[in-house]
């Protein structure tokens, strides 16, 4: 009688599948059992000694095909993680707030969220075997040269900023702007807007400013907020300033502070950024679905706290210890610093024009052919500055040569300037 492919064996209530080597064992031990083949024949065949064929052959008699499986089969593992977790663990990936969750993310929540501790391996094996799919999908990488991480740590940052569907049931895209540092993949500044514009690379700096200092460089694309482009030549009298090209206010924002501004050629040349921006696409939908985040207002607060977190996670130690951030002077004035400027000169009744509209100082007393310095931000709206000291301001003729009389027409106007300067999409411009 021979066995059948597979043959299955019944031992203390549990059926097992005998697999090719076993079949085997079993088909000679039961020859040698039969007659069919002697003791010493069959030790040579299955490389046992004559002792181990021979008890080979009581247990056959004893147990029959069962005897011919290895003493642990059918037994669980120490370490084998019960029903019930694994049921636990795919009742909690099936929650709302964990559908676009990538598997690594989610390992990471359920241990510090529900004190749930496995591998990835075991979740990926978990999650394939039931249909449940990764939001992120692994693409075969490019080849490409690597330029070397810079060795200090402030050496320099890449600054960059991505449009994404951050929040559920909102399908608006929101601009994230962030600072990475080159060396260590540390984040100094994360700040989200409607649009890519200068409010958020001012409020990503002023992070950065505070909690690090001053960067020795920074590495950005070819963005209007960073270069200039217009074509036109430099003027006699800037050439005789020394200047080379043209500023942005951002960029003299930075000449100021003595950092050098670096102009990224592609997106692979500012590779941490853009790997970032991979990575918080798909982990901060996560994070705001279970924080019950849906405004911007909401979300800044919470990346205060979340880029410490970040970075204890992702952050890699420098090839040096040396930093080259400098910490800023105690009576620098942020919200003057990272503020649109223009200059402008009063005429006879203290008035200055800005945009064909006219705006007046108010409580000034300084005298005509004076120069002030026009500042605009969120942070501070429309004001002037002239000798360290700030001066309100009101519009009193729009462009149209026609009186500005009611409160909601001044704050009409101070929005517009401080959108137009501070808020427009850099990229539709």
């Amino acid at each position: 009688m021979k066995i059948s492919p597979y043959q299955k064996v019944k031992d203390k209530g549990m059926r097992y599948l005998m697999n090719k080597k076993e079949e085997q064992k079993a088909l000679i031990i039961r020859s040698c059992v039969e007659g069919e083949m002697s003791v010493k024949s069959a030790a040579m065949r299955l490389k046992l000694s004559e002792r181990q064929v021979k008890n080979l052959k009581m247990k056959y008699r004893e147990e029959g095909y069962s005897s011919i499986l290895h003493g642990n089969c059918g037994r669980q593992p120490k370490h084998t993680i019960s029903v019930e977790v694994r049921q636990n663990i795919l009742e909690i990936r099936a929650l709302p707030e964990f559908s676009t969750v990538n598997t690594l993310h989610f390992k990471e929540i359920l241990e510090e969220k529900y004190s749930v501790k496995v591998s990835y391996s075991f979740l990926h094996s978990l999650f394939k075997k039931h249909g449940v799919k990764s939001s992120k999908q692994h693409r075969k990488p490019k080849k490409h040269n690597r330029r070397k991480r810079k060795e200090y740590f402030g050496e320099m940052l890449q600054a960059d900023a991505t449009s994404h569907q951050f929040f559920e049931n909102d399908d608006k895209y929101y601009a994230l702007h962030g600072f990475i540092d080159d060396a260590t993949n540390m984040l100094t500044g994360l700040y989200m807007c409607q649009n890519e514009c200068m409010e958020g690379y001012f409020e990503v700096t002023r992070q950065t400013l505070k909690n690090y200092g001053i960067p020795l460089s920074i590495y950005a694309d070819g963005g209007s907020i960073f270069f200039s482009t217009k074509k036109e030549k430099l003027s006699i009298e800037e050439q005789l300033l020394g200047v080379l090209e043209r500023q942005t206010q951002y960029g003299h924002i930075m000449n100021e502070l003595g950092v050098t501004l670096i102009h990224a050629r592609s997106s692979q040349a500012k590779g941490r950024v853009e790997r970032l921006w991979e990575t918080l696409q798909n982990r901060l939908i996560t994070e705001f679905k279970m924080h019950n985040i849906s405004t911007i207002e909401a979300a800044n607060k919470f990346l205060k706290t979340y880029i410490n977190r970040f970075n204890k996670k992702f952050s890699l130690p420098p090839l040096s210890v040396r930093s080259d951030f400098v910490p800023i002077q105690s009576n620098l004035n942020l919200n003057r610093l990272l503020s649109v400027k223009y200059t402008r000169t009063l005429d006879n009744g203290g008035c200055f024009s800005l945009n064909n509209i006219i705006f007046k100082l108010n409580n000034c007393s300084l005298t005509p052919k004076t120069k002030i310095t026009v500042l605009i931000s969120k942070r501070i709206g429309v004001v002037a500055l002239h000798d360290e000291k700030i001066y309100s301001v009101t519009p009193i003729l729009d462009k149209d040569k026609k009186q500005v009389n009611s409160t909601e027409s001044v704050q009409m106007i101070i929005a517009q300037f401080v959108f137009a300067n501070c808020l427009k999409n850099e990229r539709a411009a």
